[in-house]
């Protein structure tokens, strides 16, 4: 595969701040990638960035080989929907959907009614008028039929229920089949996305922690349950990403097991448990750790 987003050395600073820091990976081309952090973790940054809506302090992007920045050969390939996303209060979503073709040349209007269905949106009620939840299916809609070659979502289906949030993964995962493209998705709903995945990136205060498969990553870390002594003496020389206690039990999060050392659980009476891909990013920048331990997780 190649890559359609590269980024080298990649830092944007604010003054102070430095938002995203020495960043360096690529996203290769037909892969839906999960884009995770906090809060504040810079993540929307790094898309502006790839995007062209912002200038790195320092550092290199291409994305199709070229830099984004006022390169509308580029642009026209990219779709960057978010939360935040912002129309005329007079625009109605018919406007939308009419003027979206002049962005996105691989706009699929068939579609787009299609999804205008699925999530029941009042086409000629404004834009002011709208609930949360309808505004946020406005740019679903617009990410999903606009078939961008580069389609990145920051977040905008957090005002959708559960059933259009559930509605909106069918969709892309149907459509991405029958019409391959890169996709990254930036959310706080890693366990609702995370069978969608099939690399992960994760950021926090602005440095890149996690760049790696989704199925690597979903067997990386266990959950060791048992007696403090007991578990203590398990983990003696892991690397601990996690650790909780109540009483005479432990509760501790290390890396990747080996069949030896599940034996090894097994015969001192401990529990072992997988960790999701949620838990293990909550695990990770949660609390401080070592570069060292975030190596081993993965």
């Amino acid at each position: 595969m190649s890559a359609v987003v590269e980024a080298s050395h990649l830092t944007r600073r604010f003054g102070d701040t430095t938002a995203v820091d020495d960043i360096s990976f690529s996203v290769q081309k037909n892969t839906i990638h999960g884009l995770l952090g906090r809060n504040g973790a810079g993540k929307t940054t790094l898309m502006q960035l790839l995007t062209g809506q912002d200038f790195a302090t320092r550092g290199e992007i291409r994305v199709f080989g070229e830099d984004p920045v006022e390169n509308s050969g580029v642009l026209k390939n990219v779709c960057f929907i978010k939360e935040s996303q912002r129309y005329p209060d007079e625009f109605k979503p018919r406007h939308v959907f009419t003027s979206a073709p002049w962005f996105f040349p691989n706009w699929d209007a068939a579609f787009a009614d299609r999804l205008i269905a699925d999530f029941r949106l009042p086409l000629n009620r404004r834009i002011k008028k709208l609930s949360r939840g309808q505004l946020s299916a406005i740019g679903v809609i617009v990410g999903l039929a606009s078939r961008a070659p580069l389609t990145f979502f920051d977040e905008p289906y957090l005002g959708l229920d559960a059933v259009a949030r559930q509605i909106f993964y069918d969709r892309l995962l149907e459509d991405y089949g029958d019409h391959p493209r890169t996709v990254i998705l930036s959310t706080h709903l890693i366990d609702e996305v995370s069978n969608l995945l099939e690399h992960v990136l994760v950021i926090d205060e602005g440095r890149l922690l996690i760049d790696d498969d989704a199925e690597t990553l979903r067997g990386s870390a266990t959950t060791v349950v048992g007696t403090r002594q007991g578990v203590d003496a398990f983990v003696a020389d892991r690397e601990v990403l996690h650790r909780d206690g109540l009483g005479g039990l432990a509760s501790v999060t290390v890396g990747r097991l080996s069949p030896q050392d599940r034996v090894r659980a097994a015969e001192m009476g401990l529990e072992l448990s997988p960790v999701s891909l949620q838990q293990l990013v909550v695990r990770l920048t949660g609390s401080t750790q070592t570069e060292t331990a975030l190596e081993q997780s993965a």
